[in-house]
């Protein structure tokens, strides 16, 4: 369940002193839980939004299957290398260090107020996570730095301009970690046709594909809509495919 909190006018005078030019009086504060009292660890993630719906600043359908996902996949995450792309608010890449991943979140290096909010949300959950900037497309020196086991993706597939870019980084960092998986969530849209002739392109295949409303609990589904898929995709060569069967199960 998630549950949305007004910030409070202190909160609202900090946010000014801090941030000096954005408009704090969208701001908001939910609250996405995860397990319940049977499940250990149970736990919830608290995100600061702006209620504007900003692309980078606001949880959006795909943002919350995926953190269900790595929640129920839980015991891959432990211990793993994580990176994730176009993480905006970051709910499933905090779910992830949650679980005791070693995460990385990345956003376009040019929006600077998403990236300084990423820092804010791990400050507020009291996680240590990383916080990059990333073009998609761009070479710069840190990329070759991240060796990821799993590369997280929400809703990244929203701009068809921006596919082939994203394509190309998401096989730079498979090809710098052999046997890594890059899990994604994307509305089933026209640009699906698109998404598969790149994936030819890039040498990349899909070993999983999922309704995404298929394994995400009844309270969490009915306040969602959309035609949304998880699909988790793998370099396409004979050692990814060696591999593919601990990736997949």
């Amino acid at each position: 369940m998630s549950e949305i909190r007004g910030k409070t006018d202190s909160d609202s005078d900090s946010d000014e002193d801090e941030a000096g030019k954005s408009d704090t009086s969208m701001s908001t504060i939910s609250r996405h839980d995860f397990g319940d009292e049977s499940d250990e660890p149970s736990f919830s993630i608290s995100i600061i939004e702006n209620m504007k719906e900003d692309y980078g600043l606001f949880v959006w359908p795909c943002s919350v299957i995926l953190a269900e996902y790595v929640w129920q996949q839980r015991y891959r995450f432990s211990g793993a290398g994580v990176v994730e792309l176009g993480a905006g608010t970051s709910l499933p890449g905090l779910v992830a260090a949650k679980l005791g991943s070693d995460v990385t979140l990345t956003d376009d290096s040019n929006r600077l107020e998403v990236l300084e909010n990423m820092k804010r949300v791990c400050e507020l959950n009291k996680l240590k996570s990383k916080v990059m900037g990333l073009t998609w497309g761009v070479w710069d020196a840190p990329i070759f730095d991240l060796c990821p086991k799993i590369i997280l993706g929400a809703d990244v597939f929203y701009d068809a301009s921006a596919f082939d870019d994203l394509f190309a980084t998401v096989t730079c960092l498979l090809e710098n970690s052999p046997g890594s998986v890059f899990i994604t969530t994307y509305h089933n849209r026209s640009g699906h046709h698109l998404i598969e002739f790149l994936m030819v392109k890039w040498r990349l295949k899909c070993v999983k594909l999922l309704d995404g409303f298929s394994f995400l609990p009844p309270d969490k589904a009915s306040g969602l809509s959309g035609n949304i898929q998880l699909a988790e995709i793998v370099l396409c060569c004979e050692q990814a495919e060696e591999t593919s069967s601990s990736i997949v199960r």
